[in-house]
């Protein structure tokens, strides 16, 4: 009888270490192998899974720090319970790829939510980099002088001009490295996926530098700001900003919890949305943000400014005067 326990520790050894963030993907795992204790294969069906949902919905995140933050822990939501089937789902159809097993198990996942429409305005987006830039470390409640969030807004900046994701932008060195992406400032091109790394769903385009990023990327190697990677603290390259980020967004009086959340992952969605109230061609814009143009009209299309503009026009446009056809035929009068 196959154990799911035996299962998860395969896909851990074979898969998740290839994995862009094969440390979250870990997590994800462990969690699974939390509730799967003593389960087998055979136990699996959608009413498992829906157990499985009730009862990690609601769970403060593992990597929550309470007692250092002074804040309560973020709870987890349904979306990322359906993110731990996937991994699940993914790990028994490696098991059965592999030869383990010829049983076929399918694993029943929560409707996917809507995605999140939230962007920031240029003004939100100023002052969430002046929050970065002006953020100086607390000491025993005192103000220090020394900066501890400008790496989080070249990190931003970066991400308003590139729309790139989190870990693109951490992992981009100045110089072409094995398992990292790099940035040629010469020809102004962001290579975003890490060299040697496959081709994922979220493809990863290179991209074309706008001139005012490549004028501040070039700046910031000429001053020693960035030597080796993009994003660094103490001339370390940085693996993430989220702490930072979060501390920017609270101190520009951003939502920080709820629906309109603002997260790092929102940079790509304003960048997007920028383009297109610009009137960016479609097929360009595809290109740069690494998506086909139908995902493009779907999610961003309204906000472009030819929006369903010929329809508008067509609704609202006075129908042309219509003149009966003249009759042919002598009209007489009726008598009684």
């Amino acid at each position: 009888m196959e154990v799911v326990l035996d299962v998860l520790n395969i896909y851990l050894s074979d898969v998740a270490t290839k994995h862009a963030r094969p440390e979250e993907t870990k997590q994800r795992t462990l969690t699974l192998a939390d509730y799967a204790q003593g389960a087998a294969l055979a136990d699996i069906n959608g009413q498992w899974c829906r157990d499985f949902v009730k009862w990690r919905v609601g769970q403060p995140w593992r990597s929550a720090r309470p007692d250092r933050t002074n804040r309560p822990a973020p709870l987890v939501t349904e979306a990322a319970a359906r993110r731990e089937l996937e991994d699940l789902r993914a790990a028994i159809n490696h098991h059965r790829q592999e030869g383990f097993c010829s049983e076929i198990v399918a694993v029943a996942l929560p409707e996917k939510g809507q995605g999140r429409d939230v962007w920031l305005t240029r003004s939100q987006a100023a002052r969430l980099l002046r929050a970065a830039w002006r953020a100086r470390q607390v000491m025993r409640d005192k103000v220090t002088e020394r900066d501890v969030g400008k790496h989080a807004a070249r990190f931003i900046l970066v991400g308003l001009y590139t729309a790139s994701r989190h870990g693109a932008i951490c992992g981009a060195a100045l110089q072409p490295a094995v398992g990292r992406g790099h940035v040629d400032l010469e020809r102004g091109v962001f290579h975003r996926r890490a060299k040697g790394a496959r081709q994922t769903k979220k493809r990863q385009p290179p991209v074309r530098l706008p001139d005012r990023l490549l004028a501040h990327l070039r700046r910031w190697r000429r001053l020693g700001i960035a030597t080796h990677a993009v994003v660094e603290w103490n001339g370390k390259p940085v693996r993430s900003v989220k702490k930072s980020f979060a501390a920017a967004v609270r101190a520009a009086g951003l939502p920080t919890t709820g629906p309109d959340r603002i997260t790092p992952h929102v940079l790509r969605h304003t960048a997007a949305t920028w383009a297109m109230q610009n009137g960016a061609d479609l097929w360009q814009a595809a290109g740069f943000l690494g998506m086909t143009v139908e995902m493009l009209q779907e999610r961003y299309g309204h906000h472009h400014p030819d929006f369903q503009a010929d329809a508008a026009r067509a609704v609202a446009a006075r129908a042309p005067r219509q003149f009966p056809a003249r009759m042919t035929v002598n009209k007489t009068r009726q008598t009684s």
